[in-house]
């Protein structure tokens, strides 16, 4: 006997996902972060940079970019 799903199909074991792609989504993920981190180090560095020159204290900076 064989089962049925809600929508009246036999119940199809899903295929193991192949390890290969896992390994290569991971690798891309990671590079996408370690680009991410770089721009948000960036990003924030200017911002800093332009406070400092306004003025602004550094105090005021960690507490604004929650350091």
């Amino acid at each position: 006997m064989t089962e049925a799903s809600a929508y009246g199909r036999e119940y199809q074991k899903p295929e193991p996902f192949p390890r290969e792609l896992a390994v290569l989504i991971v690798k891309k993920a990671c590079r996408m972060a370690e680009r991410f981190e770089n721009q948000a180090i960036d990003q924030m560095t200017r911002d800093a940079r332009r406070a400092l020159q306004r003025g602004t204290d550094p105090s005021a900076i960690v507490r604004q970019l929650d350091l």
